[in-house]
């Protein structure tokens, strides 16, 4: 198959899918997949007809705006079509689409005049206004001679639903119109500061347009009386506001606490720019964002990158800017390409989720011989990060969601956490997947692999595996643990290689004339790697627990361990019972550890260690006891520290870090791009949420 069928075959595969997901969304109220997957569907799907127009078709979701109508309501006609915006991700993509404006002026076409072949005016003359993406559910208010008269949804674009008397039940619309005239600037003029004759109400027809949302606190409310009820929660804040405007009963709209937000006017009210029409919608009595005039693209970037750094704190969910050209004269003469004006655009925030294809399944091997299969991708930005891969978990999440080389899935990333797949779409398959089979043996040293009963992950037993023993180095001299600056996987893979180290001990034994007839190793560079070596002998007793790799045992666990006992002799002669009564360490671990001290091979590694040279410090005292005992989890990245340095500002205050939220969690720190299971599972059993400001006031102001 050539390569324009491939294409071919995939544009209808991905015309399918999202026609289906429209219509579950926009018909049926219900979702299968999130929008930053179905957003990156269609955008691949734009793309791919951008590249080949001959496929373009009229029953693509590109060249449509809405889902089908709900029979149940009386069909309104729009005089003006309910336009689509089409979405960009990337700054890239936002200057290619000025650049797109700019040629569609230099082919003949200038906007700037009605007569072709004028001389052609730079694109820098462009001014932009940009304002909040609410994500909700748009509609268009008719007012005559200033009272609401009816409202409409967008249906497919041309022909919505009339919806006028469960629009009538949100007290955000005016049922009557301001009347206007008071002193001051006309926002009805474009001669800024010139007299209002009289107070009066607008005459004739003027159409509104806007969004019907629900506040997060108020969708937060409705979801738990639903769950008290045993019914199933809506997914977002935009499907219940869909679903209240779609109510038959204007009552149960009512009841909702829907919201309105106007953001643009389609009658010519002496507006010469978009945004006077937020002027003038105040003035007529509706709220609105008040967005920001730009004078230039860098203005508009860092507008998007300031309203992403507040999106958490809005009552009302966003997903983005809108940036639209603010001159309406330019606005209509660059007029429509397919159903999306080519003067505006709905500039998105990184998402958390994105789909992408499968090109290949790898194997890793862990420290502790834990086998991890991982997802080799086709390139593809999620967070402002490009993913090139996505763990797979293990083997029962691989057959789970059914997945075979070639599928297009779905990848989510959400704050620090690794990105995974979370999602296979089966029907975009062309029929060349290839389905695999779970190794059961070592990829690195092809032992046969063992799998624990009651566990769901597949190690290898080999103690001599060279992937094993890699990984362990590797851990060994990471941030958390030694922190040997200079002294990465590369290196360490060289020193291996060179037969200059087995184990971990051999890297103190090592002398500044080993290092330097490594490749790329200049006498300079030698001295600094072993200048670097000798510094971190000297370790704290956590730092050191967490570098032997024992199982089951992270930086909090060692933490724990250290500050309990004080000594590694302590740790190293404690029982079973000894260590189970410690906090937040169970059988489990309790017996890992202790089976690691007692293995030979372990004991000898701690000697050689000690004959290197290395020094631990034993337990250090907090200078403060004011987070004593409470639990804090972390999720989303954070603005003004390193994860890091905020976990350790909270165990110098005696408090406690975990990796998931429970009953015994006491305060969850939001970021920027949080992870959602642990949002949910925070507002599920009532555990306190904060934002990045609020977390500072706590560790600053003791």
């Amino acid at each position: 198959m050539d390569k324009l069928q491939q294409a071919k075959k995939r544009i209808e595969k991905l015309k399918a899918v999202i026609n289906y997901h429209r219509y579950l969304y926009h018909v049926l109220n219900q979702q299968e997949i999130s929008d930053a997957a179905l957003d990156s569907l269609k955008h691949e799907l734009y793309k791919l007809e951008q590249q080949y127009p001959e496929f373009i078709t009229s029953d693509s979701p590109t060249q449509r705006v809405g889902g089908m109508r709900l029979k149940e309501f009386k069909k309104r006609k729009h005089e003006i079509p309910m336009l689509s915006i089409e979405d960009i991700f990337s700054e890239k993509e936002l200057c290619d689409w000025e650049a797109y404006l700019n040629r569609f002026i230099e082919a003949g076409r200038d906007p700037f005049s009605s007569v072709h072949g004028r001389e052609r005016v730079s694109s820098k003359l462009f001014e932009y206004f940009c304002e909040p993406k609410i994500d909700g559910f748009a509609v268009t208010l008719i007012y005559k001679n200033g009272i609401f008269t009816c409202g409409a949804t967008r249906g497919n674009g041309r022909i919505g639903e009339d919806v006028t008397q469960n629009l009538k039940t949100i007290e955000s619309i005016p049922l009557k119109l301001r009347e206007y005239g008071r002193a001051g600037r006309d926002p009805f003029s474009s001669v800024h500061g010139r007299e209002r004759v009289s107070s009066k109400l607008p005459t004739g027809e003027v159409e509104v347009r806007g969004e019907v949302y629900m506040e997060k606190k108020d969708f937060e409310k409705f979801n738990k009386e639903k769950e008290k009820k045993g019914e199933k929660p809506y997914s977002n804040p935009r499907n219940l506001a869909a679903g209240s405007i779609r109510q038959l009963d204007p009552k149960l709209a009512a009841s909702r606490s829907l919201k309105f937000i106007a953001y643009a006017i389609t009658t010519d009210l002496g507006q010469t720019k978009h945004s006077e029409e937020h002027q003038i919608l105040s003035a007529l009595g509706f709220r609105t964002d008040s967005g920001r005039k730009t004078k230039n693209l860098e203005e508009v970037i860092n507008y998007w990158k300031e309203i992403a750094k507040k999106r958490d704190f809005f009552s009302f969910q966003i997903d983005g800017i809108v940036v639209q050209v603010d001159d309406n004269s330019i606005f209509r003469k660059l007029g429509v390409a397919g159903k999306s004006p080519r003067g505006v655009r709905a500039f998105k925030f990184s998402p958390k989720q994105a789909t992408t294809i499968i090109k290949n399944i790898k194997f890793q091997i862990g420290r502790t011989g834990a086998i991890t299969p991982v997802a080799v991708l086709e390139p593809i930005e999620i967070g402002g990060t490009t993913i090139t891969r996505a763990t797979l978990h293990n083997e029962d999440e691989i057959k789970k969601l059914g997945v075979k080389i070639g599928d297009t899935v779905i990848v989510e990333r959400a704050g620090d956490v690794i990105p995974a797949v979370v999602k296979v779409l089966p029907e975009l398959r062309s029929g060349r997947e290839k389905g695999f089979h779970f190794p059961r043996v070592c990829p690195v040293c092809h032992t046969p692999l063992i799998r624990a009963e009651k566990e769901v992950i597949w190690r290898c037993p080999n103690k001599n595996c060279f992937g094993k023993r890699k990984k362990s180095l590797y851990h060994f001299v990471s941030k958390k643990a030694f922190n040997i600056d200079g002294l990465g996987p590369k290196i360490i893979d060289k020193l291996i290689e060179e037969n200059l180290i087995s184990f971990a001990s051999d890297i103190f034994f090592l002398k500044q004339g080993d290092l330097i007839p490594l490749e790329r190793f200049a006498e300079r560079s030698a001295q600094n790697l072993f200048r670097a070596i000798q510094e971190s002998k000297k370790i704290f007793l956590s730092r050191f627990i967490f570098a032997l790799g024992i199982r089951i045992v992270g930086e909090e666990t060692a933490i724990d361990l250290a500050q309990h006992f004080g000594s590694l002799e302590q740790i190293q002669k404690a029982a079973i019972g000894e260590l189970e009564v410690i906090p937040d360490i169970g059988p489990r671990v309790s017996k890992s550890i202790y089976d690691w001290f007692r293995q030979k091979e372990n004991q000898k590694l701690i000697a050689d260690l000690e004959k290197a040279g290395v020094k631990i410090s034993e337990k250090r005292k907090a200078k403060s006891e004011k987070l004593k005992n409470k639990i804090f989890v972390l999720t989303g990245s954070l603005e003004t520290m390193a994860r890091d340095k905020a976990k350790q500002r909270i165990r110098v205050l005696q408090g406690k870090i975990s990796g998931s939220v429970s009953s015994k969690t006491d305060i969850v720190v939001v970021g920027k791009n949080p992870g959602i299971k642990k949002m949910d599972r925070a507002k599920e059993i009532g555990i306190k949420t904060i934002n990045e400001q609020e977390f500072l006031k706590i560790i600053t102001n003791q």
